[in-house]
């Protein structure tokens, strides 16, 4: 019998929790850089990249001859059991590429979710503190920790109840909703008086760009607040970088242009270019604080994960992915700018690098149904967008790095089709 979607979708409603959604109802069954192609042979353009995950495409040559020649070596011992070098290697190569003069050390997990718990484990037992402050809009994973750090309560926790305590809310700056530097900071004094004193705080941990709530960039001069009111505090500043990291900002880590570096850095996504791989990297003082057997994990830095990282790095490398990303992110923000004269209700523009997104507004109030009609409507016509925000009412725009040209203008394209549709 054929494979259709509908009939896919039909099996998945009986077989798979309803909580494990689907945002598209394709089912992929052939992909390459930009382009997927479902079961029922329909081509698409992939500018979600399976959440900021492919910045070097859909199974890029490099990466995937990587993954074969380790897999005919080893696929798995437990890094904690039995060595290998891959690990040892992207830990050395990660270690150069995060941000701050001062010496650093890498620990290997799976997930981002898992990579932020242990940043928050690591920090916890530095300071020998509980406390935690993350942002409103912020997301950090999915698990019954990160719930608690992420900022947002539908769909992620809504229906659970509340999630371990000791974490504490503040504002992320937000100039186009009335948040300004300022507000922000000083929202981090208000828990200082109200809720736990700074002895009682092990770390502050924010996105330096939003990522789930809705690509908001952290201002340098917030930034470099947080930096002195961590020093002053003896407090660990964690940048999760789980989605702006692997060069989707235009430098690898996002925290390269904030004018501050951060004691511990998170990222996974797109580091392995499609492969489960995350990891915390950090001070050298901080993260040789918790002992042998306090981090790691049965799958964690796997060495096929850990080959394709390293392929990745590589192909950032000969490629001049970076600068590849700043061309990208000038092309599309030009673009998207252009669209924004011409459509009132795109309120916004804003991204760091190839990470970009529009805002949609109507009457001066978020619009959800005229996002969730932009991304069906260009569905459609061949391009996978996805939505975000806190409002949900942003399209975010994560095509992989490696995109041609051709393929970058014929997306876009569809998506200002798209919209003159919708608003004619």
């Amino acid at each position: 019998m054929k494979k259709t979607n509908a009939g896919l979708i039909e099996r998945k409603a009986s077989a798979v929790a309803r909580g494990v959604g689907l945002l598209h109802p394709h089912f992929i069954e052939q992909a390459q850089n930009t382009t997927v192609r479902d079961v029922e042979g329909r081509e698409l353009i992939d500018f979600a990249g399976g959440i900021a995950v492919l910045n070097t495409g859909h199974l890029h040559p490099k990466v995937k001859a990587a993954v074969l020649e380790q897999l005919d070596k080893v696929s798995h011992t437990c890094f904690m059991v039995m060595g290998y070098e891959p690990y040892v290697e992207l830990c050395e190569k990660v270690n150069e590429l995060a941000p701050g003069d001062f010496p650093k050390k890498s620990a290997l997990f799976t997930t981002g979710a898992e990579a932020l718990e242990n940043a928050v484990k690591i920090a916890r037992a530095y300071t020998k503190r509980t406390g935690v402050i993350a942002f409103g809009g912020g997301y950090h994973g999915r698990t019954m920790a990160t719930l608690a750090l992420t900022g947002k309560v539908a769909p992620y926790s809504a229906g659970m109840g509340i999630m371990p305590g000791d974490v504490f809310r503040a504002m992320y700056p937000n100039k186009l909703h009335g948040v300004s530097t300022a507000d922000a900071l000083a929202s981090i004094e208000r828990i200082f008086k109200f809720d736990a004193e700074p002895q009682n705080i092990a770390a502050i941990l924010l996105e330096p760009v939003l990522g789930e709530g809705g690509f908001y960039v952290a201002p340098k001069e917030f930034m470099q607040g947080l930096r002195e009111i961590c020093d002053k505090h003896g407090i660990v500043l964690i940048a999760d970088e789980v989605q702006t990291g692997a060069g989707r900002t235009g430098t690898f880590f996002a925290m390269e242009q904030m004018g501050v570096a951060a004691d511990l850095t998170t990222f996974a996504k797109s580091i392995a270019g499609g492969f489960p791989l995350s990891g915390v990297v950090g001070k050298a003082e901080v993260m040789d604080v918790v002992g042998p057997g306090g981090l790691g994990g049965t799958y964690a830095g796997g060495p096929i994960a850990c080959a394709a990282a390293l392929a990745v790095l590589e192909v950032f490398k000969e490629e001049n992915l970076l600068e590849r990303c700043r061309t990208l992110g000038e092309q599309v923000t030009a673009r998207l700018q252009a669209l924004a004269k011409q459509y009132p209700v795109i309120a916004e523009v804003r991204g760091l690098g190839a990470m970009i997104a529009i805002e949609l507004m109507k009457d001066g109030k978020p619009s959800p149904e005229l996002t969730a009609a932009l991304v069906a409507k260009a569905r459609e016509k061949g391009l996978i967008l996805l939505s975000c925000g806190i409002y949900g009412n942003v399209i975010r725009i994560l095509m992989p790095l490696t995109v041609p040209d051709a393929q970058l203008n014929q997306g876009l394209d569809i998506l200002a089709e798209s919209m003159a549709e919708l608003t004619a």
